[in-house]
């Protein structure tokens, strides 16, 4: 399992926790319910690191590395003024990329660099055959983080940056790729969209495109080289009725398992985000999934790869939901 506590000290400086549902009060509850349960005490814990700024380029420009992974008495000023994101104020009085990214410009740096780094030291001593499966407890979360854009609470798309060092540097030639967060991954789907060594598949609430962040249409396929390794399964129907175990099971019998067994990944990262999880309203996901079912979708991705499954925390906002999530999750690693 990989945490660190220097991954809470992310948040708002308003502190005004019921304001953000991205805050630091997402992992403490899922490591306090690991604690509770003995499962940490079943695990090898990791120790961790931050991602350097050569690792986190290989998805995000120069530019965007420079300004997000260092703290601004650092900033070039011929850097900063090339580069389009603007900061804001919030109407809470803090500061932010967009009206929910909060910007912390202590703490966001170190804790996002050290979410990717976590998932990078975990994902390859996966791959090398060091630990058997992971678990990386990380915020804030990656898979909407584009090359030059910050969005939706996510800085570097840390299981990204881990998928691209591990094809150069351990010579895989088949990652799979499964993002079940409520929300579509599309920073993972724009990095990946032209390379075959990497199957993308991602389930998530898409209303025809409108519910955040809007990508993810079932005809999106892959383009060139990468056609057809990837996959969208974009349920829409708003919630009339919400979508939930039944679902998510079938699309995992009818498409998932198919198409990822003729794939035949050497590794498994999945985009573990619960907020397709009971309990969360409408506007974060609105959906029904069942804490057991992540388990069921955990075990199914055992059985690829010789089990070497690596777990990445991405959204999941309501701290019971997520934490009997993440602990069914943990159970069926062990």
């Amino acid at each position: 399992i990989a945490y660190d506590g220097l991954m809470l000290k992310h948040q708002c400086q308003c502190q005004d926790n019921h304001l953000h549902p991205e805050n630091p009060t997402r992992l403490q509850a899922i490591h306090q319910r690991l604690t509770d349960t003995g499962l940490i005490a079943q695990c090898e814990v990791l120790k961790c690191r931050k991602a350097t700024a050569e690792e986190l380029q290989t998805c995000h420009s120069e530019a965007y590395v420079h300004v997000f992974g260092s703290s601004p008495h650092k900033w070039d000023q011929q850097i900063l003024d090339s580069f389009l994101t603007r900061f804001g104020k919030l109407p809470c009085g803090g500061i932010g990329v967009d009206s929910d990214t909060v910007w912390n410009e202590f703490y966001t740096p170190q804790a996002a660099r050290m979410a990717t780094g976590s998932v990078i030291e975990l994902a390859f001593q996966v791959a090398r055959g060091e630990v058997k499966n992971g678990f990386a407890l990380v915020r804030p979360p990656g898979h909407h983080a584009e090359d030059t854009q910050a969005m939706g609470f996510c800085y570097f798309n840390s299981i990204a940056v881990a998928t691209k060092l591990i094809l150069d540097q351990l010579q895989l030639k088949r990652i799979l790729i499964l993002d079940w967060d409520v929300h579509h991954g599309n920073s993972t789907q724009q990095l990946f969209y032209t390379d075959p060594r990497v199957l993308y598949i991602s389930l998530h609430r898409h209303d025809n495109g409108n519910f955040f962040p809007g990508t993810g249409a079932p005809d999106d396929c892959g383009i060139d080289r990468g056609l057809g390794f990837n996959v969208n399964i974009a349920f829409s129907g708003h919630l009339q009725p919400p979508m939930g175990d039944a679902e998510y099971l079938a699309a995992f019998r009818t498409l998932i398992m198919p198409v990822a067994r003729e794939f035949n990944p050497e590794l498994v990262l999945v985009s573990a985000g619960f907020d397709a999880a009971a309990g969360h309203p409408a506007p974060l996901g609105g959906y029904v999934v069942s804490p057991e079912c992540f388990g069921v979708m955990t075990k199914q991705m055992m059985s690829l790869a010789n089990g070497k499954v690596v777990l990445v925390m991405e959204g999941g906002y309501e701290l019971k939901a997520i934490a009997d999530s993440a602990e069914v999750c943990l159970r069926t690693l062990l």
